[in-house]
């Protein structure tokens, strides 16, 4: 079995594995359901950490980047089944349900289902189709499972219609807030434009008179800098980071922090070891 598998095409996947694994950066952009089987997931983001086992249930709002931590426990294997909440079926169940939002949603953008014995239920009903690559679930039969447990959050926690059916375009948000809390996440600039609720022609004209100058440039420069930062504070060596500040080869940080200090990263490194 691939790892992830897709059960239902571009709805539901299985992920599977046997050794621990950190994903680089994670963008989701629908309302994201995961159904922990075992092992520990652990998600990071600008605002929010938040750690779960087997058994447990999470669901993310959409529009956010951030990082995955996989780690299977001693003795088994890492299984994770994850249901992507789609805009256009979330509004097919708004309308057949009679469902709409009253408010929007104030609380976190990541919450933790607390389970009951319908949910359990609903966990352990879906676990088979996921171990068998979905060889036995129609298209049909998973958007039923996919309307069952919308139906099932909602009665566990009847205040997720403000969060699931609120279909509203995303307002403009703190641009220097938001960019300074995710500079290190590498994702096109085009992907940050629609996270900060601007197109590309605005989001490039807000960030110039923000922080006088373009969107790469800043990303850039913003990164090295924080790089800097983190090797002559606290130590860290230039191989355990630059995934981490967004840079896709070690050989392409190097070169750019070269070029912007005037000496390569290892360098800095050796000098202050030597101290």
């Amino acid at each position: 079995m691939t790892s992830p598998a897709e059960i239902l095409p571009g709805v539901i996947f299985y992920s599977y594995l046997s050794a621990k694994r950190k994903e680089k950066v994670c963008l989701w952009n629908h309302h994201t359901l995961i159904l922990q089987v075992s092992g520990q997931f652990v998600m990071e983001t600008s605002a929010q950490s938040i750690s779960m086992s087997g058994g447990e249930m999470l669901l993310i709002g959409r529009n956010q980047l951030g990082t995955l931590t996989k780690t299977p426990m001693p003795g088994e294997n890492y299984e994770t089944i994850v249901i992507s909440l789609q805009e256009d079926l979330l509004r097919r169940i708004a309308l057949e349900e009679k469902l709409e939002a009253d408010r929007k949603h104030i609380g976190p953008p990541n919450i933790l289902i607390p389970s009951n014995e319908f949910l359990k239920g609903y966990f352990q009903s879906v676990v088979p189709y996921a171990r068998s690559s979905g060889a036995a679930m129609t298209d049909e039969m998973g958007i039923l499972k996919v309307k069952e447990g919308v139906k099932l959050l909602l009665l566990a926690v009847p205040g997720l219609r403000n969060f699931l059916f609120d279909f509203s375009e995303p307002s403009k948000i703190d641009l220097e807030k938001f960019m300074l809390s995710n500079f290190h996440f590498n994702v096109p600039v085009e992907k940050f434009a629609q996270l900060t609720g601007r197109s590309l022609a605005a989001f490039k004209r807000d960030f110039l008179k923000t922080f006088g100058t373009s969107p790469r440039h800043w990303l850039q420069d913003k990164r090295l800098t924080e790089a800097k930062h983190l090797i002559e504070t606290r130590h860290h060596k230039p191989s355990a980071i630059y995934l981490n500040l967004g840079f896709e080869s070690l050989s392409h940080f190097s070169y750019s922090f070269k070029k912007k200090f005037g000496m390569a990263p290892t360098a800095l490194n050796c000098d202050l070891t030597r101290k």
